[in-house]
């Protein structure tokens, strides 16, 4: 079993899990019976109902990722407190699972900036994942679940939509009545975009290549949704002259239309880069533009809390299959081939 890196207290996936083993796409990992234990102080035991998939998890499977095997996959996972060495949680409490690592002591934690801690991670990379029976976690990794949702959508919302809020708010400050462009709809990222950014007042556009897929983004909020290639100039017809915001996940293969697709001053906001990891942009519509171009990577506890309230104000996530966990493969297949158009999850228990 592999520890996290950040914490004094092991992350630890037990039971039945899916555990990557060898880089060789979706069948290289694996259901594996893992032992069983007692949480030791300041840890907590989840029996997770569900969990889901993202990209991360497809990259390491395909050796992407400087990942040493075994590990178990996932960041986001739902389920209930089984056994607790925490005051705060009780056996039969239902939790979703921040999917953040940190030390949780040094001063950017205590500040409430677990992205800037020199020991910051993502469970199932830096750690092992929620795809498993039982999850040992540090009880300050633990949030109620909201009642509304179901388990699968429990699991489908931590990742994504906490990277996506970041994005939006703390990253772009996004205003209501500011207009966003998302950039690549269909994945969990750019899915919890379109949502967020509907959900706080903003007018939402979309690309995608697939038709099916901007036809889905229509159907969930977007204002008008276009093509990845060549996009901005239709994206600027519609919406006026451009966007205040991009969100960009796709990276090479489209950062210079986003570029193009933003008003003077506007904002593009990077998570990922699906599409390589090297990028040449025009410089001359940097700074002439007065662009601002702003990374962004997961969300700190406060955020995931913000979440949380958004979610019971009506903010909600899009499952797009569910597989159980012994299905796994076929679940990274699917996620595989960019058919999904948000969260694929996997049924543990």
């Amino acid at each position: 079993m592999t520890p996290a890196r950040a914490t004094g207290i092991a992350v630890l996936s037990q039971g039945r899990a899916a555990v990557f083993e060898e880089p060789i796409g979706p069948a290289g990992i694996r259901v594996r019976e893992r032992p069983r234990s007692e949480p030791v102080p300041g840890a907590v035991a989840v029996a997770i109902r569900a969990a889901s998939i993202n990209h991360l998890d497809l990259w390491m499977a395909h050796g992407a990722q400087r990942i040493t095997s075994p590990r178990v996959i996932a960041a986001d996972g739902a389920g209930v407190v089984e056994a607790s060495q925490d005051q705060a949680w009780r056996p039969g409490d239902e939790v979703v699972i921040y999917p953040v690592v940190c030390c949780w002591e040094c001063e950017w934690c205590r500040r409430g900036e677990n992205v800037r801690c020199a020991r910051f991670g993502v469970i199932g990379e830096h750690s092992d994942g929620t795809a498993c029976e039982l999850f040992h976690v540090d009880a300050r990794n633990l949030f109620r679940k909201p009642q509304a949702l179901s388990w699968t959508e429990a699991a489908a919302f931590p990742l994504t939509f906490l990277t996506a809020w970041r994005m939006l708010t703390s990253r772009a400050r996004l205003k209501g009545g500011e207009k966003v462009l998302v950039v690549g709809a269909g994945g969990g990222v750019a899915v919890a975009a379109i949502r967020i950014a509907q959900h706080l007042g903003a007018h939402v556009y979309a690309t995608s290549r697939s038709e099916a897929k901007r036809k889905r983004a229509l159907e969930i909020g977007a204002e008008a949704a276009f093509d990845s290639a060549d996009f901005s100039k239709p994206l600027r017809e519609a919406s006026g002259g451009g966007v205040d915001v991009v969100i960009e996940s796709v990276g090479p293969a489209t950062l210079n239309e986003s570029m193009r697709s933003v008003v003077q001053s506007g904002r593009v906001v990077i998570c990922g880069s699906t599409s390589g990891v090297k990028a040449e942009i025009a410089m001359p519509r940097l700074f002439w533009g007065q662009l601002d171009m702003l990374g962004s990577t997961m969300g700190n506890a406060s955020e995931f809390e913000a979440v949380l309230e958004a979610i019971d104000k009506g903010l909600r996530p899009i499952v797009d299959r569910v597989y159980p966990l012994d299905d796994v493969q076929a679940a990274l297949t699917r996620l595989d081939s960019a058919e999904q158009f948000g969260k694929v999850v996997l049924s543990v228990s």
